[in-house]
Parts: C-alpha cells; structure tokens; sequence
C-alpha cells in the first residue's frame, strides 16, 4: 500500500514542517506544502532553498537532484490543494485551537482514505483524531529538529487509530528514511517523556546549589558522552518547550516527578529562553560567558566528594536511567524502542538500558536511595524492572 503512495501535504512551514516537507520530497513523494498567508509561504520556500543549497555546498547533493527534490515541492496557502492528498502532516504551532482549525479542514477536503498525521510532541493525538470524523484515520508522527537530519520518528496509535494505518504510517516513516518507534498515545511518548524531566533534574541541581551550570554539563558529557549537557541542551531545546512537556507529563501522571522547577519557570516568565530569545543558562548572543565559581554549600560538597557514594553525573544519569526502566516496567516501551528513541531522537551514543547494563543495577538503586535521603529526588522506590535486578540482599534491604 505505501507504494501507492505519492502525493503528501504539509501544513505548516515552519522550521519543522519545511523540514519534514524536503523529507519526504528527498524520498520521492510530491509535496504540497501549505501556509496560512503569502508571506509565511515564502519564509517556508526560503527554508527549504537554503538547506537544499546548504546540501549541495557540502557535495551531499549535486544541483540536478537539488534542482528535481525542489521541482516535487509545490506552495500554497490554500489547504483546498490537498484535496487529492493521500498522507497529510501537519506542523502548524502546539496549540489545539490551531490544530483544530486545521483539521476540520483537513477533514472537510481530503478524501476518506486519506491518513491525516499530526507531528505534535505534547498534545493528546487522541484529542485531536477527535476533532476529525476519521479518528481510525489519524496517527502521530513526531518528528525530531531538525527533521532532515535526525532519523527517529515516533508513529503514535490512539485507541482509535486503525491497526492499518499505525502499520502504513511506521512504513512511510522507513520509505523516508527514517527510524520508527510505535507506541500508543501517553503524555511524552518515549524520548520527551525521559529527556525533559532529566533537563529539569539538572535545573533543580543548578537551582539548588549542587553545582556550576559548566559542572553540570561536563560531568554529563564525560561520563556518559552525551553530544552535550543538560543545561546546554535546555537553551537548545527551549525552556518554555521544557515547561510546556513538563505541564503534559504533570496533567497525565500527577507525579511530583513532573513538576517543573521555579527557576525553570522563573526563566521562561522572564523572556529567558535559550537560543531562540539569545539568553538562557547561557548567553547566545555572542558575548562571552564567564565561568561560575563552584557552589561550596553542604550538599554540594557531598556530591563533589562522593560522600553518600555517587557523584554529579550518578545523580543525574541513574534517576534518567530509572525513568527508562519505569517506562519499560509499564509496558509502554520495549527496551529496544527505549534505547533506540533515544539514540536516534536525542544523538546518545549508548540508551538508557545499555547505560544501566554498564553501569550495574546496584549502584543505580544506591544512588537513587541516597540521593532521596538528602531529598534530592522523589521518595518512589526504584522502577520494579530495576528492582528485580538487584542481588537479593540489596532488593531487600
């Protein structure tokens, strides 16, 4: 069936859904990428030029197949032209009185066979298949930024979506190139619902004291060999997209887990929010970022001595790890999809279960039980995965 497919739509040209419009252009698909307005479309064509020019001065493509990826690609500012669509995303701005528009229209004028995919990262897919009289018909596609590099996508099914077309989609995703991880319709999916509330255990670390942002970073970095730290991620990311998927995760689980720091917030309130506004945990605006003195409270000389046996990057990577292991022991995720989510969404060289592997189940659950001691984390008791791995002394004592 995927090889009846041809012609896609994108609505929304933003960075992302010019993005995932030269994706599927790149695969062979026809395109039609739409916009709200004649000026919006333009920015969206400007997009997609530079990074097809930005391809071919590297020598990744040559001008001809520039110029025939370009010549698949249609705009408009008309959602009529998708009335002939088979596949449609849409990446318009994570707001439901958006997509809501959209997807009426959508349902209006395309025909019945037609998927409609929404690449959102924090709304409900289920919310949003509701809005359409084809909720078997509507599925998520999250895709990561920026989309013609990175190779995960996630194919998200709600109770509603047709087994058929979780199959078609996850096929798609592999015609264009790309990784699927499918998974069913929860707050997050997989690589949000671990990597934000590890960004915002970090910012409760720098928040509290326990360590310099440069501290926090490096010791990530050097242990784990993440591509970069969290505190540089957050600026990357956007803290006000931290807060809005800590806001999802908080309104699905009601955990303390998923409360997002005051700072955090403090931040975001402030027009603080990374890269995008040229401030955040560091500054982006081409000044010079001086180095912080190391905190020297109590707490921070425990963990910079390893006192209660863990360290700054055991405090962080182990209550990430067990966030994994929690995932898995829901059933929500395999192990296989867990780390392959985060390799391929999140650039980690090893996933969470291959770093528990390595580092060993008992100096995981050691950390976590000291750490919420000096009630620097959640008082929960290890993920029940993560617990039957533990040598029988130390699960019962």
């Amino acid at each position: 069936m995927v090889q009846e497919f041809d012609k896609v739509g994108v609505v929304g040209l933003g960075a992302m859904g010019a993005g995932i419009a030269e994706v599927f252009a790149r695969a062979g698909f026809t395109v039609t990428g739409v916009e709200i307005d004649s000026a919006a479309v333009d920015l969206g064509r400007d997009r997609v030029h530079a990074s097809m020019d930005k391809a071919v001065h590297k020598g990744k493509l040559t001008e001809a197949e520039r110029d025939s990826i370009l010549g698949r690609i249609a705009f408009s500012t008309a959602r009529e032209d998708l009335a002939n669509a088979d596949f449609v995303v849409e990446a318009v701005p994570e707001s439901i009185e958006i997509k809501r528009d959209v997807f009426a229209d959508l349902d209006r004028v395309c025909p019945p066979g037609t998927i409609l995919a929404t690449n959102t990262s924090s709304l409900s897919v289920t919310e949003i298949a509701a809005l359409t009289g084809r909720p078997e018909k509507v599925v998520g596609l999250h895709f990561f930024n920026p989309a013609p590099v990175m190779k995960l996508v996630e194919v998200v099914g709600t109770v509603g979506t047709s087994p058929g077309t979780v199959g078609v989609t996850a096929e798609v995703a592999k015609r264009i190139g790309k990784t699927p991880v499918t998974v069913s319709d929860r707050a997050g999916f997989v690589a949000n619902a671990l990597l934000v509330p590890y960004i915002n255990d970090a910012i409760s670390v720098y928040e509290r004291r326990i360590a310099s942002r440069e501290e926090i970073d490096t010791a990530i970095t050097k242990a784990a060999g993440f591509p970069m730290g969290p505190l540089t991620l957050a600026d990357l990311v956007g803290l006000d997209v931290c807060v809005a998927v800590m806001d999802v995760l908080w309104e699905e689980f009601r955990d303390p887990r998923y409360a997002a720091t005051p700072l955090l917030r403090r931040m975001v309130s402030a027009g603080m929010l990374g890269r995008k506004s040229g401030q955040g945990f560091y500054d982006h605006s081409g000044a010079d970022n001086p180095a912080e003195d190391p905190p020297d409270g109590r707490i921070a000389q425990i963990v910079r001595n390893r006192e209660r046996d863990f360290d700054l990057a055991d405090l962080l990577l182990d209550a990430h790890i067990d966030d994994a292991m929690r995932m898995i022991s829901d059933a929500y995720a395999s192990e296989r999809d867990v780390d392959t989510a985060m390799r391929f969404g999140c650039g980690y060289p090893k996933g969470p279960t291959e770093l528990l592997e390595e580092r060993g189940a008992t100096r995981v659950a050691v950390t976590l039980h000291n750490a919420a001691a000096l009630g620097l984390r959640g008082s929960r008791a290890p993920a029940p995965l993560l617990t039957d791995l533990l040598p029988r002394p130390v699960r019962e004592g």
